[in-house]
């Protein structure tokens, strides 16, 4: 009785009546098959339904075509377009993508990594969340080239792309300032992931140009969902003294706010990090601190290319700028 599921080579081979290793040969194409045998080999795929897993081919082979991308949290769609940046580099060098995502858990980017470098990945991008990358060293020496994207890793020679994160939120908080506000939330994730803290550095600084800081009662952290964030800003809004301004920290944030703000009608300015779709589309003025996703993604791939040609050469830093837009109607 024939198993039941996808066909396997070692299937074709009892189909066919050959050895596993003319089977391998007959589908990757390579020469010098006996053409009989390889009818017989052609004839059993066709009978079986088989098709040959063109990843899995060239993880076993060695041929290291294979980009993995292990981003912080893919609910969070800036990476999602990171991710389409590298594609298509990826796609360009036919190369193959695979994504994972560490769930902002040290433990869990571990093991993915280690597994990739398993499985000969040509070379990693990783979004860190682990405080030290010594654990990759060894894949390192053995010629997997490693960039970190969106935050810095440490412990191994790699290449990094940043945000401008501190430049960013400095220039929408300084903005903010400059047209008379005092009363300014500011609204973060998670106090512990880099580009909080750099963000947050960028307020402090808009703050000391002037003299001043941040009200510590304004400063809201760990808002990981909109829905976090919606229901932090209402608590703002309700305060006997409400803020007139708010600055967050990153998209998803800046949703959350306007879930809390549009319905009332409040008449708070709104400055955010990260632009997200539809943005353009919303009833009221908002300043943004924007700068090109996917060309975050291009670039990490392009550098990872590069490291992977020339690995001698030093690690480098590429700090990505940031501009402040409008988004939405003027109200």
């Amino acid at each position: 009785m024939r198993k039941t599921g996808r066909p396997t080579m070692v299937d074709v081979a009892a189909e066919a009546g050959v050895s596993f290793k003319t089977v391998s040969r007959v589908i990757n194409g390579q020469p010098h098959v006996d053409p009989a045998m390889a009818e017989r080999v052609l004839a059993a795929v066709a009978r079986l339904g088989y098709h040959r897993n063109a990843l899995a081919a060239s993880l076993r082979s060695g041929d290291r075509d294979t980009i993995g991308f292990i981003a912080a949290d893919l609910s969070n769609m800036f990476y999602m377009a990171v991710a389409a940046g590298v594609s298509s580099i990826a796609s360009r060098e036919r190369m193959h993508l695979v994504m994972a995502s560490s769930e902002e858990d040290a433990t869990n980017e571990r093991t993915l990594a280690l597994d990739l470098c398993q499985r000969q990945v040509g070379g990693l991008i990783v979004v860190p969340t682990a405080d030290d990358h010594a654990y990759l060293q060894r894949e390192v020496e053995l010629g997997t080239p490693v960039v970190f994207l969106d935050r810095p890793g440490t412990g191994i020679p790699a290449d990094t792309i940043l945000l401008d994160n501190r430049g960013g939120a400095r220039a929408a908080v300084a903005e903010l300032l400059a047209a008379g506000h005092r009363r300014i939330a500011v609204l973060l994730d998670a106090p512990g992931i880099y580009t909080m803290v750099e963000r947050r550095a960028g307020v402090e600084e808009a703050y000391a140009a002037i003299g001043r800081e941040p009200d510590p009662a304004w400063v809201v952290d760990a808002l990981h969902t909109p829905a976090a964030a919606r229901d932090a800003m209402l608590r703002l809004l309700d305060d006997d003294d409400p803020p007139t301004a708010v600055f967050c920290a990153n998209n998803r944030i800046t949703i959350g706010v306007l879930e809390a703000i549009l319905p009332r009608g409040a008449d708070v300015d709104v400055a955010g990090f990260d632009d997200f779709e539809l943005s353009h589309l919303l009833p009221r003025r908002i300043r943004v601190v924007d700068y090109d996703v996917a060309d975050l993604g291009r670039h990490a791939a392009e550098t990872l290319l590069r490291r992977a040609a020339a690995p001698a050469t030093g690690s480098h830093t590429h700090l990505v700028p940031t501009r402040l837009v409008d988004r939405g109607g003027v109200r």
